[in-house]
């Protein structure tokens, strides 16, 4: 079995477990080295900070998918790429590492930070995102003068890094690399704040993100509460923007629902467009899955790709996660695609992806999000600003726990079943039409699975 395609789906699997920005840090470079004969597999990380973090936080979650995927894997090692390896991991890491090099996902454009895969052309636009799109094609046509700053927002996996990649890329493309793109996840932004300050290099930062004429910087909610980086930001965009410079910036909620941002950065982002993306419907997440197996040179029968279109209604990188793990039953493991099959690698996702979720856990995250105390949200009050939180926690509680209606009433302060059922369904109903309360579970749900 090969090892880079053993390794490839762990990595899609725990990208589903895990929040983005830890998998990016810790696991998006690391490497499957060797499989010895004994089952133990040897997995190569960067440094030994990140080897040492690994071991703590997710090696059983790696042992797991990795004896899922090959039952003859009985144990796991890690050690340090390049550095502190013996002859023979080195040798074999080369080896792996350049047959790995044309691979897209190590194709990033050093200058830009962009990823060549992010096109406008793969972007699938429906009804969920076609604001955002247009906004974005605005933009490209008209850099720097209309909709500046463009910010875009939405849950997790629907589509926000690929958009504004893609608009830094056709930017590039269309003005022949005489526009100067620069792409920067948030986390970077800090991590580089972070080191100038600690090497008194501030005027490197500043010269980094500030002579570009079109910065692009995702997920912008974790610079809220930091606050050099933030003060440093908020200067950087005074500079780009008053020099009619492009900014695009991403987050998974709107200006007005970043508690932490200050409200200088806050006015700044609403003086521009704002578009959000939403859950897609079911015609678009065929077309997603039928657009993913393409750039797979894939191909899956109809009932199956309806199958995954119809279980996964929320999250695109799931599906991706989902087809991939799919294609590997049926490549690698020779397993034949049966429905029951199918419908037992994404419920193994599904209950992956909310594993050690507590009940309490979720009405503390939705106590904290509605600035509520946990006395309020389950005793007998009626006061209009606890009864929406409290039908929500009960919503949660079904959704994410598949708790019985007697049960999610006990939790929320010895209620009927009824009020249990009545409390689900009225949500249900709401979140497919009420956009600003299907914003407030996504974020909800976010903070729970990365709690």
């Amino acid at each position: 079995m090969d090892l880079n395609q053993i390794w490839q789906s762990t990595l899609a699997e725990l990208e589903l477990q895990i929040s983005r920005p830890n998998f990016l840090t810790w696991l998006k470079k690391s490497r499957l080295v060797k499989k010895e004969e004994d089952g133990r597999i040897v997995v190569g990380l960067v440094n030994n900070f990140a080897k040492e973090w690994v071991e703590n936080k997710y090696h059983k979650m790696i042992l797991e998918t990795l004896h899922s995927l090959d039952e003859t894997i009985k144990k796991v090692e890690y050690t340090v790429l390049v550095e502190q390896q013996s002859p023979q991991i080195k040798l074999e890491s080369k080896t792996i590492l350049n047959r790995q090099t044309t691979l897209p996902e190590l194709k990033v454009d050093p200058e830009t930070n962009l990823h060549p895969r992010y096109t406008l052309n793969s972007f699938v636009v429906g009804s969920s995102n076609e604001l955002a799109y247009a906004a974005t094609q605005s933009v490209i046509k008209d850099v720097g003068k209309k909709y500046n700053p463009l910010f875009i927002y939405g849950g997790t996996g629907l589509g926000k890094t690929h958009l504004i990649q893609a608009a830094g890329n056709e930017i590039k493309n269309l003005y022949k690399n005489k526009i100067k793109v620069k792409y920067v996840s948030s986390e970077k932004f800090v991590n580089d704040v972070v080191w100038a300050i600690r090497n008194k290099r501030m005027d490197d930062v500043k010269s980094k993100y500030r002579n570009v004429d079109v910065l692009i910087i995702d997920d912008i909610q974790f610079v809220g509460g930091k606050e050099r980086s933030e003060e440093e930001f908020f200067h950087t965009f005074n500079v780009l923007y008053e020099n009619n410079k492009q900014i695009i910036i991403s987050s998974d909620r709107p200006p007005a629902a970043i508690p932490t941002l200050e409200e200088r950065l806050r006015s700044r982002f609403e003086g521009g467009m704002i578009a959000d993306i939403t859950y897609p419907d079911y015609e678009m997440r065929m077309a997603i899955i039928k657009t993913k197996l393409q750039e797979k040179n894939a191909d899956l029968p109809e009932e199956i790709c309806g199958l995954v279109a119809n279980k996964i209604q929320r999250n695109i990188r799931e599906i991706e996660g989902i087809l991939n793990k799919i294609i590997f039953y049926r490549e690698v493991k020779n397993i034949e695609l049966t429905t029951k099959v199918i419908e037992e690698i994404i419920d193994n996702i599904i209950q992956q992806s909310s594993k050690n979720i507590t009940a309490s856990q979720i009405i503390k995250a939705v106590a904290d999000f509605y600035e509520i105390t946990l006395p309020e949200l389950t005793n007998r009050s009626r006061k209009k600003s606890v009864v929406e939180p409290r039908q929500v926690v009960a919503f949660l509680l079904r959704d994410l726990l598949d708790m019985s209606y007697p049960d999610i009433g006990e939790k929320l302060g010895k209620r009927d079943h009824t009020t249990a059922i009545y409390s689900c369904g009225k949500i249900s109903r709401e979140i497919s039409k009420n956009q600003s309360l299907n914003q407030k579970i996504i974020l909800i749900k976010e903070v729970i699975h990365k709690g």
